[in-house]
């Protein structure tokens, strides 16, 4: 309405002037509500061109969208096993802090891990105190055999000896059954230093890495204790926290609540049509006004266009996709920001807002270089702006009226 306003102040009006003051014809005889239009035919057609052609200008150079929010990340709240919740700490709408405990699930088994794997620990240690034990009783009997065996050649040798000085005043036999003798004794001293060489390889190597398993076990346990402790993961607000002790909490079927972090609005997402992607930039200036703050006009600048459409995605499934699920056009997503820092601080997250962008081609009319006609298109393009800031600030003398009063609420 207010473009059709503007354009018959510049068609419609100079016409009828021109019909009433120049040629004579008065309103209500000659111009009447029969004949308006055959009187007024070349302002009104003007009119509705210009028209036309307006509300083109300004909504292709100068965007606007009412898909405009501060939008927020939630965190759901899971415990990391499945189990009985044994007891709960916070309420719902609670304000929490990092690492406050939220609920403990049932414990016992944990618990009885934990204390398992101590045991386990103890009894490792006491199979080394043990095993210090046998090592010195295994030196031991390493000194015995090499004495017995020291001995046995001692006295091999002797009768080598006697032998040697006085032949045949000992027997043969006697000679054979000591060296037999000193065979055996030898043998008993390997025995005793592979019996010593495998307690020293238990108390260096074997008990060493069992109690080494075991201390890995009891972390484990520990671990898996501590996850029944479910925790805030960051400062935020408790929403949809309905747990009471002995509800059952499975992190794939049922979460315990969401947590909602707790941070100012300091941009907003906004949607524009697919046909303006040609128009919207990163640093173009905005305007927007949120149902949140009523009659206020908050200055904007693009910081980010995502350079892809979310309606066009494709997610691997056991089914083809048929194009025609597509056929509805998506948005360009925008990202903006408040041109002064801290004008959409006390914005609720998940606000709503009614965005326009700017386009400027200042840069362009400094350009020695762009010729006179394009000069004056690009003067009209920036100066059709106005329209579209003077709509906004009409939407948003509006918006209360519309939301308290035509709306009901």
């Amino acid at each position: 309405m207010l473009e059709l306003f503007l354009c018959s102040m510049l068609t419609i009006l100079p016409d009828f002037l021109y019909r009433r003051f120049a040629q004579g014809k008065r309103v209500g005889i000659e111009i009447n509500l029969f004949t308006v239009w055959y009187e007024l035919r070349w302002g009104i057609t003007l009119c509705l061109i210009l028209t036309l052609s307006l509300i083109t200008t300004v909504f292709y150079f100068h965007p606007s969208t009412k898909s405009a929010s501060s939008v927020f990340r939630t965190v759901t709240i899971l415990p990391e096993t499945n189990g009985r919740v044994a007891e709960t700490f916070v309420e719902i709408n609670q304000q929490v802090s990092e690492g406050q405990p939220l609920f403990r699930l049932d414990s016992t088994q944990q618990e009885a891990a934990v204390e398992t794997a101590k045991r386990k620990i103890a009894e490792i240690e006491a199979d080394m105190v043990v095993a210090q034990s046998q090592l010195k009783e295994a030196e031991g009997r390493v000194v015995q055999a090499r004495g017995g065996l020291q001995q046995a050649i001692d006295e091999l040798a002797a009768r080598a000896e006697v032998q040697k000085r006085s032949p045949g005043s000992i027997a043969e036999r006697d000679v054979e059954r000591v060296q037999v003798q000193v065979d055996a004794q030898q043998g008993a001293l390997d025995a005793a230093l592979a019996s010593r060489e495998v307690i020293v390889t238990k108390i260096e190597l074997e008990l060493p890495a069992e109690k080494a398993s075991a201390e890995a076990a009891l972390k484990e346990a520990e671990v898996a204790l501590r996850k029944t402790l479910v925790v805030a993961g960051t400062d935020g607000m408790l929403q949809q926290f309905a747990l009471r002790p002995g509800d059952i909490v499975n992190p794939m079927l049922r979460p315990a609540g969401i947590l909602v972090p707790e941070r100012p609005t300091t941009s907003l997402m906004a949607g524009f049509g697919q046909i303006e992607a040609q128009v919207i930039k990163a640093g173009m200036i905005g305007e927007v006004t949120c149902i949140a703050k009523p009659w206020q006009i908050v200055p904007m600048v693009v910081s980010g266009v995502q350079p892809v459409v979310a309606s066009g995605q494709v997610k691997s499934t056991d089914t083809l996709v048929d194009l025609q699920q597509m056929g509805r056009p998506g948005t360009i997503t925008v990202i903006m920001e408040p041109l002064f820092p801290g004008q959409l601080a006390d914005l609720p997250l998940g606000g709503n807002c009614i965005a326009n962008l700017y386009t400027s081609n200042h840069e362009a009319l400094q350009d020695p270089e762009t010729g006179f006609w394009r000069s004056l298109g690009l003067h009209l393009v920036d100066a059709v702006g106005l329209v579209h800031a003077l709509i906004l600030r009409i939407q948003a003398l509006l918006l209360p009226l519309q939301t308290l009063v035509f709306g009901g609420h």
